[in-house]
Order: C-alpha cells, then sequence, then structure tokens
C-alpha cells in the first residue's frame, strides 16, 4: 500500500466509505485536532518511557489506552453516522477517564492555586495535549451545530482535558517537581 494516493491533491479526503469531503470541513477539523492531541500524549508516553522504570507504568498504560481510545473517537468523526453500525465510543470510555482522574488525584495535594504548564517535560506535554484536547472540543460543538455527533464523544473528550491536565500533575508530583502556579485574584 502506498503511503500517498493524489486523491486529496484538490483539497478534498475521504471519509470512511468513501464520501468525500473538503480537508476544511468541520468533521475533518475535528478529528484532526483529535489526532493532534493522541501526537502530543505519544510524545508524553515516549518521554515517559525514558525515565525511571516502574515509576510511571500506570500513567504509561492510561495514556496509551487513551491513545487507542482517541483512535476510536477519530473513526467515529470518521465514519458517516447512516453507515456506523455501532458506537466507538461510549459512556464506559468517559467513566474509564473519571476512575484514573479519581485515583490519581487521592495521591495529589489539594489545589490551592492555578497552576502553570510547566514542570517535568513529560508533564508540559501533556499540558498541551490538554490545550489541544480543548481546541478538539471547540471543534466537536462546532460540529454539533451542524451535524451529528455522539454525546458520548462530546462528554470523553471533555473529560479527557481533565484527564490530562491531572495526569500533568501526577506526573510533576512523582518527579518532585514543583509545579509552576500563578496567584489570581478577581
Amino acid at each position: 500500500m502506498r503511503i500517498y494516493t493524489r486523491s486529496g491533491d484538490d483539497g478534498k479526503t475521504s471519509l470512511v466509505y468513501g464520501r468525500r469531503v473538503g480537508k476544511d470541513s468541520l468533521r475533518v477539523d475535528a478529528y484532526g485536532t483529535v489526532d493532534e492531541a493522541n501526537s502530543a500524549i505519544g510524545v508524553a508516553v515516549a518521554q515517559l518511557r525514558s525515565g525511571p522504570k516502574g515509576e510511571w507504568q500506570d500513567v504509561i498504560s492510561a495514556l496509551e489506552r487513551v491513545q487507542r481510545e482517541l483512535f476510536d473517537v477519530g473513526r467515529e468523526l470518521a465514519t458517516p453516522e447512516e453507515k456506523r453500525e455501532r458506537a466507538f465510543v461510549t459512556e464506559a470510555h468517559v467513566e474509564g477517564l473519571e476512575r484514573d482522574i479519581d485515583r490519581w488525584e487521592a495521591e495529589l495535594p489539594p489545589l490551592t492555586r492555578f497552576i502553570l504548564p510547566g514542570g517535568e517535560p513529560a508533564a508540559a506535554v501533556l499540558h498541551l495535549a490538554r490545550t489541544i484536547c480543548r481546541r478538539a472540543e471547540r471543534r466537536l460543538v462546532a460540529l454539533a451545530g451542524r451535524e451529528s455527533v455522539a454525546a458520548p464523544v462530546r462528554q470523553y473528550i471533555n473529560r479527557l482535558s481533565d484527564f490530562l491536565f491531572v495526569a500533568a500533575r501526577v506526573v510533576n508530583h512523582r518527579a518532585r517537581v514543583s509545579e509552576p502556579v500563578v496567584d489570581f485574584e478577581p
């Protein structure tokens, strides 16, 4: 299989099952942004793998699971609703993120100030992935205003940004790196 097909040279791409849409369509923008978040998570996983063995394994496993789930988010977004035989993302996926968040928050000190992205390099990349995830959520909201987007997909992406925030915090905490903070008075 060739990596290039030349079929996108006209500014269009194919959804699953062949329907052609513009590369600037909201649907393509949404799943492209999900792919960006997935790539940033991959960078964080690579950085964690180069660190102390064992200390990060639960974080790495959760992030790798999320990468597979984000592939399913993209697959759902790239499959026209009339061709989708089943949901690729369900409430169980959202609940999985919530379980990880709750487990990790139990080991973290409470939030008392605003946290700036940074600290351990992998944590900084997780914060970057979080902001990309927030952009993906904005794209999904725009898409949902025009086309059908399954509720679990929207919920998953919303919860994922929280998951990535807490994952970044737990990486900094376990590395004993102080989180950059800022005071904010309304």
